[in-house]
């Protein structure tokens, strides 16, 4: 699962890319310039997925949906009993979630820094993952 949520989070990388440099989000729709954050940001969200280019609909939705597997992922380390990849996997889930409120004032506000702050933390996801399969793929006295 971890593996798959690592993959996950470069493939949502990749059509961040895509979209960075290839979409134009417009400065009126549905959510932009919100006065309160959580409301404006539901709109775009919604707007990005219907009526968004492709790729901004494709990031959007995966986003998603990726939300709903690192929080999996994590309550699984967790279940594991190995504290170890527990900590690095609830890491990695706040990291992605972190990236996903960027994303959404992104599409709120337009702004060049959420857009550089949802990839880092997203690349900083991937780097927390990797930890964990490293810290699963050593035997315990290795570990310790």
């Amino acid at each position: 699962m971890t593996f798959g949520a690592m993959l996950l989070v470069l493939m949502q990388a990749a059509i961040g890319m895509v979209v960075n440099l290839y979409v134009t989000i417009p400065k009126h729709h549905p959510g932009a310039q919100p006065s309160e954050y959580f409301g404006g940001s539901f709109h775009s969200v919604i707007w990005a997925i219907g009526h968004g280019a492709a790729a901004l609909a494709l990031h959007t939705a995966l986003g998603l949906a990726l939300v709903l597997t690192v929080i999996a992922s994590a309550t699984e380390a967790i279940r594991s009993g190995d504290r170890s990849a527990a900590v690095w996997s609830i890491l990695a889930a706040l990291l992605v979630l972190g990236a996903g409120f960027n994303g959404a004032s992104f599409i709120d506000f337009n702004d060049n820094a959420s857009s550089l702050i949802m990839a880092l933390l997203g690349l900083a996801a991937v780097a927390s993952y990797a930890v964990v399969l490293l810290r699963l793929a050593s035997p315990p006295e290795a570990v310790r």
